[in-house]
């Protein structure tokens, strides 16, 4: 089994693909106007309509609903990434943070509430546990 991708359910597909492309600086790969991906080379993150949802199960998903889930990016420069999204971001939840783990993170919310989370390893464990 491979872990594929996460998708996110939108009320706003362009405004959450739009903020999604300046946050990570990948372009994002358009099917229907209802449906966009941005791939990386381990993941992909799915952004969809919800004129999606019904397609799966009717109101299996709603939008702007998460609490439970923190979507993660590794990063070469969490600290970096901070400085180029202070004043695009809604809000920052915390500023870069070193874990008791090994990451620097930079938690902040996007445009529908959700959590994401930008990290960088900074302890020798931690950088080599992503070196793989």
């Amino acid at each position: 089994m491979n872990f594929v991708s996460v998708r996110i359910i939108t009320g706003d597909v362009a405004r959450l693909v739009g903020f999604y492309e300046r946050a990570t600086g990948t372009r994002a790969a358009w099917s229907t106007e209802d449906f966009a991906e941005l791939r990386t080379a381990s993941a992909t993150l799915a952004i969809a309509g919800t004129r999606t949802v019904p397609l799966f199960a009717p109101g299996s998903a709603r939008p702007a609903d998460n609490h439970s889930v923190i979507t993660e990016f590794l990063v070469d420069d969490v600290d970096r990434v901070h400085q180029d999204l202070t004043g695009f971001v809604p809000e920052f939840v915390t500023e870069p943070t070193t874990m008791p783990w090994g990451n620097r993170s930079l938690l902040l919310r996007d445009p529908d509430g959700n959590l994401v989370n930008f990290f960088t390893p900074v302890t020798p464990e931690a950088v080599e546990k992503f070196a793989r």
